[in-house]
């Protein structure tokens, strides 16, 4: 991904290549250099689908399963997820802005340079996932489950964490420094892996000494 993500159509270096399309409400197996604009997509199924060098606004999946599929150099803007099922898609240089994944299945999803920017994760799974090189920009993350899952270089600018789960997760260089919450909900010993400021490891205080048993008293 670039340094600075696109945060327009217009902005995109193969936008005048596109050409709008409704696409295929059962799913297409390949779908490169296409736009698909204003879609409302119920309960479809497009297991194995592969979108490349492409571009998706205000399109809403609502149900449906696009388990397996590949997102490779993808751009999407106001894409909302709501109980759809994304396990085991792998993502790659893509960008996901202004969206919303509200019930949405990405248990075991690979994630490589992605950016989420100004999106709302509610109660997503993303059990047994990988992400490398992945950025949550002022985004929150409400009931998140990261139970198991790999993150490498994962970095949480102008987030905020509501009760995320991070049982047997493994971090390395995961830096928690600009997040603006830290709402840990379970696993508070992952966090070996990653990198918080001063004021957080206060914040973060009352949880770590539950989890080690630590009774704290003044009287």
């Amino acid at each position: 991904m670039p340094t600075r993500t696109p945060q327009d159509l217009s902005e995109l270096p193969t936008h005048t290549a596109w050409n709008p399309s409704r696409g295929n409400r059962n799913g297409t197996a390949t779908t490169s250099g296409a736009h698909l604009d204003g879609l409302a997509l119920d309960d479809i199924d497009a297991g194995m689908a592969r979108f490349s060098e492409s571009a998706l606004t205000s399109v809403t999946f609502t149900g449906g399963r696009l388990r397996r599929a590949r997102l490779d150099t993808v751009w999407m803007h106001n894409v909302r997820t709501v109980g759809t099922d994304l396990a085991e898609t792998g993502w790659l240089d893509t960008a996901c802005l202004s969206s919303l994944l509200a019930g949405t299945q990405l248990h075991g999803a690979r994630l490589q340079r992605v950016v989420f920017q100004q999106c709302k994760f509610d109660s997503v799974n993303l059990r047994a996932a990988v992400l490398r090189e992945v950025s949550f920009v002022d985004c929150l993350l409400r009931d998140v489950d990261f139970a198991g899952a790999s993150l490498t270089g994962v970095t949480f600018p102008g987030t905020a964490l509501d009760r995320v789960g991070l049982d047997r997760a493994v971090l390395s260089r995961v830096d928690l420094r600009e997040a603006t919450a830290l709402g840990i909900g379970s696993g508070v010993e992952a966090l070996k892996g990653a990198t918080v400021s001063t004021t957080q490891l206060f914040d973060l205080a009352p949880v770590l000494a539950r989890h080690i048993g630590l009774t704290v008293r003044d009287d």
